[in-house]
């Protein structure tokens, strides 16, 4: 290897590829982050629709990790997201909101009952709704969208 040449990397390529492809497919990062929820729901009610049938353990596993994840990811953002607009008590409400995720994601893999995955369920999607609501439909006259919040009628203040 020169010296001039930076190392062969298939991650860092991969990586740079992710991001072009991400910030040509998606204009607003509240729309993917809305996407992202939505599959883990469709996924969680897949799950559900077939825990009487065939449905394994392993598989139930899979999607209960694929939702943590992207509420850690969420959890991970709100708390180092201290820019404008982005308040301590929403920052909160989002932490919250994720604890009670994963408590009930423990709960759900301690004693599988296909009935506790719609709570999950329900959550992603008040949060995709209320994240979609909040996309500009033009960029013209859109105004600053305000900071993803929970969708009214949620259930995160009985929740957090």
């Amino acid at each position: 290897m020169s010296k001039g040449n930076p190392p062969n990397n298939p991650y860092a390529s991969a990586s740079r590829h992710y991001d072009t492809h991400a910030k040509n497919t998606t204009g607003d990062p509240r729309e993917l982050e809305a996407r992202v929820l939505i599959k883990s729901a469709k996924q969680l009610q897949d799950i559900q629709a077939r825990w009487d049938s065939g449905m394994t353990g392993e598989e139930l596993n899979e999607v209960l990790l694929y939702n943590r994840q992207i509420w850690m990811i969420f959890v991970d953002t709100a708390l180092e997201n201290t820019g404008e607009g982005h308040t301590i008590e929403l920052r909160n409400n989002i932490a919250n909101l994720g604890t009670f995720i994963f408590k009930q994601t423990i709960d759900i893999l301690a004693a599988p009952k296909k009935e506790k995955l719609n709570i999950l369920i329900e959550i992603n999607r008040e949060i995709a709704g209320g994240l979609m609501q909040q996309i500009p439909k033009t960029a013209e006259g859109a105004g600053t969208p305000s900071p993803a919040q929970p969708a009214s009628g949620s259930r995160t203040s009985e929740t957090a």
